[in-house]
Formats: structure tokens, sequence, C-alpha cells
């Protein structure tokens, strides 16, 4: 991922050269819906079952790359 100074730069050169009042309302729509205060996120059960799965599967290696699933998308897709 890129720097985060290098997006930040790179999307307010953006929003600066457009004119098209519909997507800086749809920038600012979710700019607004983000909250920037730290939040605490409460589980359920079942996801923190999940998780604890999903650690399991990354610890004993049960895991693909991106381009293997990208390619097990494909195949299911057809």
């Amino acid at each position: 991922m890129e720097n985060i100074e290098i997006l930040r730069s790179n999307l307010v050169e953006k929003i600066f050269s457009t004119k098209n009042i519909s997507l800086l309302q749809a920038i600012d729509d979710i700019l607004s819906s983000v909250s920037t205060k730290d939040e605490q996120y409460t589980f359920s059960e079942s996801q923190k079952e999940l998780l604890l799965l999903a650690e399991e599967d990354i610890k004993y290696g049960r895991t693909v790359t991106d381009e293997e699933l990208r390619k097990l998308d494909e195949e299911w897709m057809k």
C-alpha cells in the first residue's frame, strides 16, 4: 500500500481537479459517515469462534494467496 502521505496528496489533487459535483458530494458523504473516534467493537460469540478458526488456519498454513483465490473465483463463476 502506498505511503499514507502520498495517497492523501493524490486524493487531494484529484478532488481539486474534478468538476463533478455528484462525485464531490459522494466523497463528502463517505468522509462524513466515517467516525474519526476510536470505537470499541463487540463481537458475537459466533464471530469470535470464526476468528479463532481463522487464526488456527493461518497457524497451520491453511491459506491461499490472493492470486490463487482469484483463480478459484473465476473457475467457480464459469
